[in-house]
């Protein structure tokens, strides 16, 4: 029997806190000494450590402050990202994976004593972190994993003994990490920045960079802000002169979370690639005897498969793995995978002055977030850093070993970009086919549009061409939006933008012919 689950809608990190009044719009024209494109982990980051650098700083977010992707992650700080440290020794060598490790651990601590300055209220609990499998053919994976982080300078150790109420074949644990509220910290921490006279612009976004000395960033709002430096942490850069796309792959990530009894909490924040990703980590509830179970996994390309049927199956695993828990929030966050697994974090290109990118976080973007904050703003001073070339953008490519992926995610642009099309043009379904809550990206009238019918039976059609880079976007059902397969950007079904790296709305469309319906609002 399948397990009753809520709506996905918005996280439990966006209900719980929602902030006090919005920031304001870009009103103006603004100069800077620094501008930073989106107020997620990454920017505020790096913001908050610009201003305390002494810099005039601008954060400029198109929607609101923490609520895109830091705002629906699982929130877990740790340096421990899966099986990475045995990658990281093969592809970057025992000193890249030490680079990394310290790298990831000085942004957790540095997380850690900001909370304790500033007396931030975020839930903040320390944890042991778990890489786990439950097949015993890939124990010896983890044991090598194990292996790797230790030799990365981690207090790993191989372990069969969990909290988890199955068994497990082996797992790696890494004590000393932590989770905590996402947008309860960023909203203490743009307090702070506000505080120190940064400027944070709400419902901003950008659609235009022109570059110079200084820079001049155009807004929908019809102003300008000039800035010696622009940072792009809009976490897929919508701003991209060095072809970055062709090194990121985006996903589509679901979260199911209930109230479960605090006798099953596992104690712990634990990740598996098995079953299609699960991640598993635990909150405080205001609730007598209950902690909030918190289930991730199930990822697929932004605009294909069934987002319903995997979140059903996430849900379903949640129920049965820790009986007792009651499925009370649903929601999905998307995750930006560079494919040489590690982050961009530098210059936005070869030829960048004053041009700075954060992006390619393959679902850590919170001790990564912070740590790019640290990195950017220690560049932007002029300053080294010694993992400043592990994180450049600009770095070549390891062809032998990551070719490959390079590769495969390249080929599966190409196959939306042209095999969509070719697929498009040959499907001539009526839209009075389309079902209520549905869509469908069709022909008519020769133009290739995606229409959709709301629930009270209308259609809405717009040109299913993406307006980044063109490609066709598909219907996702479950949260009404279109979304695009070769880079993630996502649209409302009146072809608003809700996600980059697109910065301009889907074309709206009529609908005309005979057959076809109303005519689409």
């Amino acid at each position: 029997m399948s397990t009753r689950y809520p709506p996905i809608g918005p996280s439990y990190w966006m209900r719980t806190a929602p902030g006090d009044e919005p920031y304001p719009s870009l009103a103006s024209d603004v100069d800077v000494d620094v501008a930073v494109i989106g107020a997620g982990m990454a920017g505020l980051s790096t913001a908050h450590e610009l201003m305390r650098a002494g810099r005039t700083v601008a954060v400029l977010e198109a929607g609101r402050l923490a609520g895109g992707v830091t705002g629906y992650t699982t929130a877990k700080l740790t340096a421990l990202h899966g099986m990475v440290y045995a990658r990281l020794r093969r592809t970057r060598g025992a000193e890249g994976a030490r680079l990394y490790a310290r790298s990831q651990t000085e942004a957790i601590e540095h997380a850690a004593a900001l909370v304790e300055e500033l007396g931030v209220d975020c839930d903040w609990e320390p944890r042991s972190a778990y890489s786990y499998v439950t097949d015993p053919a890939r124990a010896d994976q983890v044991r090598a994993e194990a292996e790797a982080a230790r030799e990365a300078g981690l207090p790993a150790v191989f372990t069969q003994v969990t909290g988890l109420p199955f068994p497990v074949a082996g797992a790696v644990r890494l004590d000393g990490q932590a989770q905590f509220h996402p947008r309860s910290y960023l909203l203490a921490i743009a307090a702070d920045l506000a505080a120190q006279g940064a400027l944070i612009l709400e419902n901003t976004r950008v659609t235009g960079l022109t570059e110079g000395d200084p820079h001049t960033l155009e807004a929908e709002t019809g102003h300008v802000v000039r800035a010696r430096d622009v940072v792009v942490a809009t976490h897929y850069p919508v701003f991209d002169r060095a072809l970055l796309f062709s090194r990121l792959k985006p996903r589509r990530e679901f979260v199911v979370a209930g109230r479960m009894p605090d006798s099953l909490d596992p104690d712990g924040m634990y990740i598996t690639s098995e079953e299609n990703t699960r991640s598993v980590r635990t909150a405080p509830l205001d609730a007598p005897g209950k902690r909030l179970l918190i289930v991730t996994g199930e990822h697929v390309l932004p605009g294909t498969g069934d987002p319903e049927e995997r979140f059903r199956r996430l849900a379903d695993w949640a129920v049965a793995s820790f009986p007792g828990t009651e499925p009370a929030y649903g929601w999905a966050t998307q995750d930006t995978d560079a494919t040489d697994t590690v982050p961009l974090v530098g210059p936005l290109h070869p030829g960048a002055r004053g041009l700075w990118v954060a992006t390619g976080f393959r679902g850590w973007g919170m001790s990564g977030g912070i740590m790019a904050g640290r990195l950017l703003a220690t560049l932007i001073d002029g300053k080294s850093s010694p993992w400043a070339e592990l994180y450049d953008p600009r770095r070549v490519l390891p062809v032998l070993r990551e070719a490959p992926r390079f590769l495969q995610t390249q080929a599966e642009v190409a196959k939306h970009f042209v095999g969509d099309r070719l697929a498009a043009a040959c499907r001539t379904m009526p839209v009075d086919g389309i079902e209520p809550g549905d869509g469908a990206v069709v022909r008519v009238g020769g133009e290739t549009l995606a229409v959709h019918r709301d629930e009270e039976g209308a259609l809405h059609a717009v040109s299913a061409r993406c307006t980044h880079l063109g490609c066709l976007v598909g219907f996702n059902a479950a949260e009404r939006a279109w979304e695009c397969p070769c880079h993630g950007s996502r649209f409302a079904p009146d072809g608003s933008v809700l996600q980059g790296p697109a910065t301009r709305p889907l074309a709206r469309r009529e609908l005309r012919r005979r057959g076809d319906g109303p005519p689409a609002s």
